[in-house]
Formats: C-alpha cells, sequence, structure tokens
C-alpha cells in the first residue's frame, strides 16, 4: 500500500501538520523533529504528490533558471547542481539563455511574473538594481553573479575581489614580476571584470608592484578564443610577462595555447592562473591552476532563499546578500 501522510506521522511520532511543514518547507522545524520525520519518509518510501500539492497552493511546482550563455561549462556546472538541489523540493527547472542582454532579462522576468514559474534565480548581466529589485518585489527572485543588486534581491556571490587578489599573491609569491590580466570587459555592466581587476590590482600595489595598463587585456568574451587572442598580444609586446591571471578557465586554456605555439613553456616561462575550476582545466596539460568557487553551495544556497520566498517564510523582510565560500587550487600551470 502508498504511505500516507498520517502514516508517517504515526511513524515519527509527530503531527500530520508536522510532516505536511517538513514535506513543504513550510515553515520551521526543529532540526531532530525534522530528521525523525525524514527518516520516517525513507523508511515507508513516502512519495507526496507533488501535483495536487501545488495546486492547492496555487502553485506550478516549476521555477525558471536564466543565464547570460549555456555554451559556458561554469554555468552548465550551476545549471546541474540547480537541478539536483531543486528535484530534491519538488521542483521542475526550466532554463532559458538571456545573451546577457538588459531587453532578453526584462522580458523573462516580466513573463515569469505572470506565474508561469513559482520563483526565478538569475544571472543578469545587465539590468540595474532598480529593475531587479521591481521584479523582486512582485516575485520570489534570487540573483546569482556578480551583478550588484543594491541589497533589492536576495544575491549569491563569492567575493571576486578577495579571491582576485590571492591569485596575484600566489603568482608573485613564486617570484613573478610581471604579472598580467585577461579578461576585462568594459562594455559590460555585471561587475564580473571590474571586481577581478581590482582583486588583481590590490595584489600587485601590497606586493609593492607597479599595476601597468599595457599588462591588462580586454576581452569580448571568457571564451577560449578571446584568451588566445590576449594572450598572442601580451607575446608580441616585449617584454612579455612571466605571469598571467585570467578571469575565466576558459581564457586560461586559450592563453595555454598561444603559449605553447610561441616556443614558451607553462610554468617555466609564464606562470598561468585561471577562475571557476571548471573540468578541463583539471585535464589540460599542464593541469591549470584556478580559483574554484563552492558551486554546490552557490546552488544550495539560491535554491534556499528562493525557497523561503516562495513559501513565505521570511515575508516582507529585507534582502540577502550570501556570501558562498572559494579557493584558490594550485595545480601545475601555477608552480604545484
Amino acid at each position: 500500500m502508498t504511505a500516507k501522510l498520517k502514516d508517517v506521522a504515526a511513524r515519527a511520532g509527530v503531527s500530520v501538520r508536522t510532516v505536511s511543514n517538513v514535506v513543504n518547507n513550510a515553515s520551521a522545524v526543529a532540526p531532530a523533529t525534522r530528521e525523525r520525520v525524514l527518516h520516517a519518509i525513507d523508511e515507508l518510501r513516502y512519495r507526496p504528490n507533488l501535483a495536487a500539492r501545488n495546486l492547492r497552493q496555487g502553485r506550478t511546482g516549476l521555477i525558471g533558471l536564466a543565464v547570460p550563455e549555456v555554451r559556458s561549462p561554469y554555468f552548465g556546472e550551476i545549471a546541474e547542481l540547480l537541478i539536483d538541489a531543486a528535484q530534491d523540493r519538488g521542483w521542475t527547472v526550466l532554463i532559458d539563455r538571456t545573451d546577457g542582454t538588459a531587453e532578453r532579462e526584462r522580458r523573462l522576468l516580466e513573463g515569469s511574473e505572470k506565474h508561469t514559474v513559482d520563483g526565478m534565480i538569475m544571472s543578469p548581466w545587465s539590468l540595474t538594481p532598480e529593475e531587479l529589485g521591481r521584479h523582486s518585489a512582485t516575485m520570489p527572485l534570487v540573483v546569482l553573479g556578480e551583478q550588484e543588486t543594491g541589497g533589492t534581491a536576495d544575491h549569491v556571490a563569492i567575493d571576486n575581489v578577495a579571491a582576485a587578489r590571492e591569485a596575484t599573491a600566489h603568482l608573485v609569491a613564486l617570484g613573478r614580476r610581471r604579472v598580467a590580466a585577461i579578461g576585462l570587459q568594459p562594455q559590460l555592466s555585471n561587475g564580473t571584470a571590474e571586481q577581478r581587476a581590482q582583486g588583481y590590482r590590490e595584489g600587485l600595489t601590497a606586493a609593492g608592484l607597479p599595476v601597468e595598463a599595457l599588462l591588462m587585456r580586454t576581452v569580448a568574451s571568457l571564451h577560449r578564443e578571446e584568451g588566445f587572442r590576449a594572450m598572442r598580444a601580451l607575446l608580441e609586446a616585449e617584454p612579455f610577462p612571466d605571469a598571467v591571471f585570467c578571469f575565466s578557465d576558459e581564457l586560461a586554456l586559450g592563453a595555454l595555447r598561444a603559449v605553447r605555439d610561441h616556443g614558451l613553456s607553462v610554468p617555466a616561462d609564464i606562470a598561468l592562473i585561471g577562475f571557476d575550476d571548471i573540468e578541463d582545466g583539471r585535464y589540460c596539460v599542464p593541469s591549470l591552476a584556478t580559483v574554484s568557487p563552492d558551486k554546490r553551495q552557490i546552488a544550495e544556497r539560491a535554491l534556499q532563499c528562493l525557497a523561503d520566498r516562495v513559501y513565505g517564510r521570511l515575508g516582507h523582510l529585507p534582502a540577502r546578500q550570501v556570501t558562498v565560500p572559494h579557493r584558490l587550487i594550485v595545480r601545475e600551470s601555477a608552480g604545484a
């Protein structure tokens, strides 16, 4: 026989309402009680009727995920982790691409406000904090990444300035004195490049090294071809750098190829550090040193923020700024 809510309540020694609260994330339940209920759910193999539950609560059981691009390994990993975390809460994730433009970001949010989804997780590149705040006032919204929200929406990100500063400091600690940066994007307003450039400059200044404009290279995107192009330009302007901090692993992989094509060696001639800890970087030769955001925690914290808003536990409390940990992983490209 299929287990019912009352069966779980009897097994756990709690009320039916308490079981319902655990299943629906509807209100605070003491950790020990929650564990007891979850154990009973597992023992009885109880599976809630999600369609019926959502219908009763006026929800769809769908949440949206809007990312600037889907070709990026970083966003692909984040999407998979979010899908896994959403399934644990009985949600299905609908994914769309914005290309980082204000028009598409705005259109997706405005469509979501018509109750197609119960809430939205977005990594915006163009919308202003004011626009994000307007949308978060009418629907549950969680913002990922470096775009500032001005305290208008729940925001989950790492400390990009500190991460970039640590990467630069490591290259300096290797004895490198001409440390370049690849990844500036003055054409965008999402804050990624700006924050990582700030950390890079702070790392050099702390070491007593000059910040040279010629060693800071702009890119049209954070992909391999742009890393290759920017690295080749650095090598054509002597004296070339002896270390490079790239604002993404994809840029670093392109830069690695350019260094090899120039007849130089990594890390003997030029040390490299990337950002994001994508899978390709772990298996290239040499393996890629990188800043690794805790992507699993990004996904879990974002889903928890969204659940709190969807189920109304936070009411009209101020938006939260959640800073997720990161770590510098030193591999062969930076002297491991």
